[in-house]
């Protein structure tokens, strides 16, 4: 009885895998039926002498097909019936949550904004309050990363929370349903100083381009002097919002970018000849964490001299894939070509790992912008101005890590009222010191002069984030940002 299923299961497996390469007689994939044969062998041996019994989907969903991807990139996949549902849900679903922007510290979650209609607003929450326990779960025991995994599992669904008003020993709880939350992709715009506009973008999405060019003529439009244009921890997203990004900077008719792939002609993506770009200086921010269409948009601006890059190298991520449906409900994801900078340069970085070597097509060597300057190839964008992120000192990581600075920021606020045009004072620092003192952080004097500028920095962007919300707060930290006021100093020049 045993070896007839074993018979039954090695036909169905050859039947299962070599269908697809035997359709005519012709096909140059029955040549590869020799080394078909010998996984059928494989199969058909572990079938009949395995300790456990082996089911021919799984060993050809969970073994050979992803084993065969494997050898090409790390970025290619297979999807079986229920994992290809998923990803079509995931295609279609919407981003709901609370409408809260949150400081998250070691056991303890703080409100520093609430969206305007969101639930969180509707429901009296403000900056501020602080989240004892989400569904029962008490905070004060978890660490940020398990914070962070239950608030995105909170938002799921309707969630019981527990929270204090700053000032007040009273917990009260109430009970919160997600809903759409519009959280735009350019997020950040201001005049950074007088004549010089700052912008983030965070992802790119089917908007970002409209966005941008009205965030740029909501601090100045043509009568800029200047854009730092941010692009920090923007993983990239709809490569076409890119182009589109690149079109509000770059003349008609130049090349943004180009695709290049194995088994398809070469396709060029160029500014619309209508265009009417801006003309002010450009300095982009670009860190590890810049990757994809964000790089793209990066490269597209260095090639054509159109704006200083600053910060540290990009991630190298320049993958064209398809998402490919497969017969029985199953489907791929696969890498058919690579996104190319004007002058040239593959994105894409080499991988250790799989056979996603491109060093023939991302050269090491010298690329030449549109005046003639050297810029390096090998995949990801090396900045024209490196700018490398510094350590903190070990004062300004425990002030951190323990959330006092937030702590004496959100009873600051309930105690006084903080005008715009705020400062911290020399009186205010002593009474952050005896804050600092009862709870047994006692700098030494050295240690509190040598940080005393940042620190005041620091506790006067904790104030403006609980008074007049987290992008007046970001303003007083792009005064502290080394990136930036290189960049200033880029565009001053």
């Amino acid at each position: 009885m045993l070896a007839m299923r074993s018979r039954i299961s090695r036909a169905a497996f050859l039947v299962l895998v070599t269908a697809a390469f035997l359709r005519a007689e012709d096909d140059p994939a029955a040549a590869l039926v020799p080394e078909i044969k010998k996984m059928v062998d494989v199969f058909s041996v572990v079938t009949e002498e395995a300790a456990d019994p082996v089911a021919p989907d799984h060993a050809i969903y969970e073994g050979a097909i992803p084993g065969m991807l494997r050898t090409l990139d790390p970025h290619s996949s297979f999807f079986d019936p229920t994992q290809f549902d998923q990803l079509k849900q995931m295609q279609q679903s919407e981003v709901k949550g609370f409408g809260t922007i949150v400081s998250i510290l070691p056991g303890r979650v703080i409100i520093l904004q609430t969206i305007d209609g969101s639930p969180a607003a509707k429901a009296g929450l403000s900056a501020g309050d602080e989240i004892l326990a989400i569904n029962n779960i008490s905070l004060a025991p978890l660490e940020p990363e398990q914070l962070v995994e239950l608030l995105s599992y909170a938002r799921q669904k309707a969630a019981a929370l527990d929270v204090r008003h700053p000032g007040n020993i009273r917990v009260f709880r109430l009970t919160l349903s997600p809903e759409l939350i519009d959280t735009p992709s350019v997020d950040r715009h201001f005049e950074i100083t007088p004549g010089i506009g700052y912008i983030r973008i965070k992802s790119f999405e089917a908007r970002t381009g409209s966005l941008t060019k009205e965030m740029i003529d909501q601090i100045g439009g043509t009568k800029l002097k200047g854009l730092v244009l941010d692009l920090r921890d923007n993983p990239g997203g709809a490569v076409q919002a890119a182009a589109e990004v690149a079109s509000l900077f770059l003349a008609p008719k130049k090349l943004i970018f180009s695709i290049r792939g194995r088994n398809q002609d070469e396709q060029q993506v160029r500014v619309p000849g209508v265009a009417e770009p801006y003309q002010f200086p450009i300095a982009v921010l670009v860190d590890g964490r810049t990757a994809s269409a964000a790089e793209i948009l990066t490269g597209a601006l260095q090639d054509h001299d159109r704006a200083t890059i600053l910060g540290e190298p990009t991630y190298g991520k320049g993958l064209v894939q398809n998402v490919l449906p497969l017969s029985q409900n199953t489907g791929m994801a696969l890498t058919v070509a690579f996104y190319y900078t004007p002058s040239g340069r593959s994105i894409q970085k080499p991988l250790a790992s799989g056979s996603l070597d491109v060093s023939a097509v991302a050269k090491p060597g010298l690329y030449y912008t549109e005046s003639g300057r050297e810029v390096h190839g090998g995949g990801g964008i090396e900045p024209d101005m490196p700018v490398w992120r510094t350590a903190e000192s070990r004062l300004l990581q425990v002030l951190d890590a323990s959330g006092a600075l937030t702590t004496f920021a959100s009873e600051y606020v309930q105690r006084h009222a903080i005008a715009a045009g705020f400062e911290i004072t020399p009186a205010i620092l002593d009474e952050l010191q005896v804050y600092l003192s009862a709870r047994d952080i006692r700098p030494g004097v050295g240690d509190w002069l040598r940080d005393r500028d940042a620190i005041q920095s620091k506790l006067k962007q904790d104030i403006f984030n609980l008074k007049f919300g987290v992008e007046k707060g970001d303003e007083i930290e792009m005064q502290r940002d080394p990136v930036v006021q290189k960049a200033l100093e880029t565009l001053r020049r």
